[in-house]
């Protein structure tokens, strides 16, 4: 089997907000689209995605992220037959191929029958995929379909056909299950036990958002935890994070786990909260913590020192932004207007300010002499409090533009600065909603929760004695940077993008 077809059409209207600006299969689950679930599971497949609402947004994000063979048909007609006989079309004849709604997320261990594994030789039955687990609309019995709710025998929207000659004459409209009933259709059945479905809100607000990255797995034992790649990315800043403990190790840095081992990374786990997860915490401990927090970095960037790079400066504040956003200038709406309106200022669009940034950024370097021993990632989601209120810093980045371990303070306090006023962690807690209006001048309406941290701005300004200007320009550009980084999420995408233009208009 080498073809994959993707009922990905409908408006998902049951996951409410969460498709307002984005189709279903484009909903993250685990940090990653619905659809990619799929992509992941068979990279080596064909896909032929069925797509109506917000197709072009699909449409784009598919060419910016996508890494598989792809096709998009529009569905012409509604309903779960609409688009099927425009994508098997595509399909050869006498080849046997998948049928999924794209709110289905196999398990790991689900395999493929054996007859549809084997690509010297047709397969010679068809196969309809049997929940088991969860709730759905129609059964399968006794080889027959009942418009009867089941979790043992539901009909779970995932099928296995021979050859397209099966679909020969399903109607541009209507619902499969039913057409399949009439037409009397016989089918082996295939478990899918553990296989997960989001297609109500209600199953997707059980999730528990991952503080974990996509390219990492955490696994907790006891006092110990192991942090280890799962990918190549995963792997590359692995190496960099390890380096960077043995570093702090070397320099008596406090204020970090216990490290037990860096290959592969085994730490001290922390029994706490993370700093923003505590909104009832009063103003004299916020001072106390962060007093705490900027003296502790404050050693880190003491302890030892280089010339600065003027080629890392550039790499990290405008070249990495710029890459970025160049991937994305399709993916978010109205990125080819010059000015966009975002919670009711008119934000003018760095696309057509780049110079002006460049130049910005490149006063801001000049003032650099140094780099220092940094951490690179010091928003709250990398800070944790013991259970006697003491902070611990996690997660270093472990470089800065083309320099290991060393790099400008600054980026370290605006990182910090992007908790205490951005509010990213909730962002990246998904804990924010995004309104994307008709045109560039109704604009944007983002909200963000709260972090309850905003009062401490003047403190921290105080405290670091950081310029308040330099912070803010790049914090502005931190948030575009984020833009390609959360790539799994199009709302955190175009969210990012429309906060980075929001605060840069304050300093640009």
């Amino acid at each position: 089997m080498d073809y994959i077809v993707v009922q990905a059409g409908g408006k998902g209207t049951r996951l409410k907000y969460l498709t307002e600006n984005k189709p279903k299969a484009l909903v993250p689950v685990d940090n990653l689209p619905m659809l990619f679930h799929l992509f992941r599971k068979y990279p080596d497949k064909r896909f032929v995605i069925i797509a109506d609402y917000k197709k072009e947004v699909m449409r784009n994000y598919l060419e910016a992220f996508a890494t598989v063979k792809y096709q998009i048909v529009e569905a012409a007609g509604t309903g779960t037959c609409a688009g099927v006989k425009q994508a098997v079309d595509l399909i050869p004849e006498n080849q046997s191929f998948m049928l999924v709604w794209s709110d289905l997320i196999l398990p790991d261990k689900f395999e493929l029958p054996k007859e549809y594994k084997d690509n010297t030789k047709q397969p010679v039955n068809d196969y309809v995929g049997i929940s088991q687990t969860f709730p759905c609309r129609w059964s399968f019995q006794d080889g027959k379909f009942e418009e009867e709710r089941s979790e043992e025998h539901g009909v779970a929207g995932f099928f296995l056909f021979t050859d397209k000659a099966k679909l020969d004459q399903i109607p541009e409209s209507g619902e499969l299950v039913r057409w399949m009933q009439q037409k009397q259709m016989c089918y082996k059945e295939i478990g899918l036990a553990g296989t997960r479905e989001f297609g109500l809100i209600e199953e997707y607000e059980k999730l528990e958002q991952s503080k974990c990255r996509p390219f990492n797995k955490i696994t907790v034992t006891g006092n110990c935890l192991t942090k280890e790649p799962v990918d190549q990315q995963g792997e590359k800043l692995a190496v960099r994070e390890s380096a960077w403990y043995e570093k702090a190790r070397k320099l008596n840095i406090e204020i970090l786990p216990e490290i037990y081992s860096t290959q592969p990374l085994k730490m001290e786990y922390i029994k706490g909260k993370n700093i923003y997860e505590d909104s009832e915490i009063s103003t004299s401990l916020k001072i106390n913590i962060l007093e705490k927090l900027v003296n502790s970095l404050k050693k880190f960037h003491q302890a030892e020192s280089m010339p600065a790079d003027t080629f890392s400066l550039k790499e990290a504040y405008f070249n990495k932004t710029f890459d970025r956003l160049s991937q994305i200038q399709d993916v978010v709406p109205f990125a080819r207007d010059r000015e966009i309106s975002v919670n009711g200022k008119i934000c003018k669009n760095v696309y057509f300010y780049k110079r002006e940034l460049e130049k910005a950024l490149e006063k801001l370097n000049l003032t650099c002499e140094e780099f220092h021993f940094i951490h690179g990632d010091c928003t709250f989601s990398n800070m944790m409090l013991r259970e006697n209120g003491d902070p611990v810093l996690i997660d270093p980045r472990g470089y800065f533009g083309y320099c290991e371990l060393f790099g400008d303070v600054r980026y370290d306090w605006a990182k910090m600065y992007y908790s205490i006023v951005g509010n990213y962690d909730r962002f990246n807690l998904k804990d924010f909603r995004l309104h994307i209006g008709n045109d560039a001048a109704e604009g944007i309406k983002l909200e963000i929760a709260s972090n309850h941290w905003e009062d401490m701005e003047d403190k921290f300004f105080e405290l670091t004695g950081a310029d308040k200007m330099e912070i803010k320009l790049l914090h502005a550009v931190i948030w575009l940077s984020l833009t390609t980084y959360a790539w799994q999420d199009y709302d955190s995408i175009c969210g990012a993008f429309y906060n980075g233009i929001y605060y840069l208009e304050e300093v640009l």
